[in-house]
């Protein structure tokens, strides 16, 4: 790919390389005339189950759906208050407002780019319900010093790992010198993320490292009564069909993208060696540019994205140059939730989050990523800063 253009995501080499198991299992469901709720979503199901090591895994239409009604499944409703993370998608803090809770912003740890938990307890009041950690980028959230203050306060957890899945948590705190509980620590170290709240929440659109051919999310939980709630809820409210009990949604993940999903589950860990690979060797040839701070190549992150800041220089105009020369980036995001049209004016700064907003860049990301077209990227990203 040296002398092409260079995507920011390519899917071709995993399409290619399962072509044949895909057609087969398409074919397999057009076959069956099981195009809703067929046996593929519940074979996904406890498949998914097994690998994140949960009791349940509730397959809905999106990760937004999986956000929302995961927040109900937990009670959360009008006049209560959910604390987040304003650097984020806008379905983070969607999700919340859609059930008629507040999202509550707390800024981030410029090093991880995800809720410094260090800043959570200032915000906590009486209508406090939950927290909503987002494993932004496939990093894990500082989850000890998460779990340990929702203990502390009686506070639900519900995990936004829409960039996150195959990852595991790995024990890191965020800042707490170690103070923070050795026995949660313990205890949680080791697990996927959207495993050690009360609720985890996955999304499969295409670009995912676990990607359907189309939207598709997953509600992960080891509570009995909140899976059979999120079951409820995914079909128009009802245990046994036209006996709804209560106002639900129509959210369920299509026969076909589960069949699709089933080929490609048993690859997510190769997938994601790889690009902890390609991570690493980004993070190797940007280690002499000053003007860039590189994302650490931390245990159990699964870089759904690499996302560098830059330091110096025009940080639009360097994705310009990098365009011009058939390089894509993405800015993931260029303004944090709390900034939108519908919520600005209503929060305080978050100053970490707004000046990280005009840094940002991602760069090219996809385990087949090969070490040429790396070294290009960097190159290219090198004569755009000194230019």
């Amino acid at each position: 790919m040296s002398d092409s253009k260079v995507p920011i995501l390519d899917l071709s080499p995993q399409y290619q390389s399962l072509k044949s198991e895909i057609y087969a299992a398409i074919d397999r469901v057009l076959e069956s005339g099981q195009f809703i709720m067929g046996p593929d979503v519940k074979q996904f199901e406890q498949e998914v189950a097994n690998y994140l090591g949960v009791k349940h895994a509730i397959a809905v239409n999106s990760g937004t759906d999986a956000l929302v009604i995961g927040l109900r499944s937990l009670g959360i409703g009008a006049g209560d208050e959910v604390i987040t993370t304003p650097f984020s998608f806008f379905a983070t803090a969607e999700s919340i407002s859609s059930v008629g809770a507040t999202p509550i912003f707390v800024d981030i740890d410029p090093k991880t780019f995800n809720i410094d938990p260090a800043k959570i307890k200032d915000k906590i009041t009486s209508r406090t319900k939950a927290i909503m950690p987002v494993h932004l980028y496939g990093n894990p959230a500082a989850m000890t010093q998460i779990i340990e203050i929702a203990q502390a306060h009686g506070l639900k957890v519900i995990e936004d790992c829409a960039q996150s899945f195959g990852a595991r948590y790995a024990g890191s705190c965020s800042g707490c010198e170690n103070s923070c509980s050795d026995s949660i620590r313990a205890e949680i170290t080791g697990k996927m993320t959207g495993t050690i709240g009360d609720v985890g929440a996955y999304s499969f659109f295409p670009s995912k490292n676990l990607g359907a051919y189309g939207d598709g999310g997953l509600i992960a939980t080891n509570d009995d009564a909140i899976a059979d709630l999120a079951r409820m809820l995914r079909v128009h409210g009802a245990k046994k069909k036209y006996h709804n009990e209560i106002i639900g949604y129509n959210s369920r993940l299509d026969t076909l993208q589960a069949a699709i999903l089933r080929v490609k589950l048993p690859h997510i860990d190769e997938w994601n060696a790889g690009r902890r690979r390609v991570a690493s060797l980004y993070t190797q040839l940007l280690a002499d540019i000053p003007e860039v701070v590189a994302p650490e190549v931390v245990t159990g992150h699964v870089f759904h994205q690499y996302t560098i800041r830059i330091l110096k220089g025009d940080r639009d105009k360097i994705a310009s140059t990098l365009a011009a020369q058939g390089i894509s980036t993405m800015i993931y995001y260029p303004i944090p939730q709390d900034q939108l049209p519908i919520y600005a004016g209503k929060y305080p700064p978050n100053p970490i989050s707004d000046e990280l907003g005009t840094q940002v860049l991602s760069l090219p990301i996809w385990p087949e990523l090969d070490e040429v077209t790396i070294t290009r990227i960097i190159d290219s990203l090198k004569l755009a800063i000194y230019q």
